[in-house]
């Protein structure tokens, strides 16, 4: 399976998420999976890819050429450079089986609601894991519960993701995932077999 991960660029947070990034990336290749990511070799999107590495997992990072000004790729991997961040994000969408976000900031947050904002449109059907460590986006789900609260957001919403603090549960979400077609209009059935 190849499993995009969003998460954080950022070097200078808690050294845990950086850990449990690695972590996650030793699991990612234990499981015989493929990485996709933005391409970058800082926080804990580096941490992620230096993991699947270690373990002689692969990777695909995709990232725009004007970050070549900076020194802040990956290069260990299979690499696409692109145009634009909006052509990023459509390459990493299309080679994706799965989306799972760890911690990150604006970037992770706009890489989140756009693909929960597709699969609530139908355009795709694929797992979305909101990886939670140590809480962080706890107050994330306090907005959501808010919108929905106030009708800015259909309750079954939260049908189209899954949360958990567990790297074990991440993967067992994802080999026992089942599509569901979801209409916010009206319902919300599995897919067909």
């Amino acid at each position: 399976m190849k499993i995009c991960v969003f998460c954080a660029s950022s070097e200078t947070i808690e050294k845990s998420y950086l850990q449990s990034g690695e972590q996650f990336g030793k699991m990612l290749a234990e499981h015989g999976d493929t990485l996709v990511f933005g391409a970058g070799k800082y926080g804990v999107m580096g941490a992620v890819a230096r993991g699947i590495r270690r373990k002689g997992g692969s990777a695909v990072g995709v990232i725009p050429t004007f970050f070549n000004e900076v020194d802040v790729t990956f290069t260990d991997c299979e690499l696409i450079y692109t145009d634009t961040m909006r052509e990023r994000k459509q390459i990493m969408e299309d080679l994706s089986d799965a989306f799972v976000m760890m911690p990150g900031g604006i970037g992770t947050f706009e890489e989140f609601f756009e693909i929960l904002t597709l699969k609530q449109l139908r355009r795709h059907t694929k797992p979305i894991v909101i990886y939670n460590v140590n809480g962080y986006y706890n107050p994330l789900f306090r907005l959501i519960d808010e919108a929905i609260e106030k009708n800015f957001m259909a309750d079954k919403c939260r049908e189209l993701y899954f949360v958990t603090d567990s790297a074990e549960k991440v993967f067992e979400h994802l080999d026992s995932y089942r599509p569901i077609l979801y209409n916010k209009y009206d319902f919300l059935e599995k897919e067909e077999e």
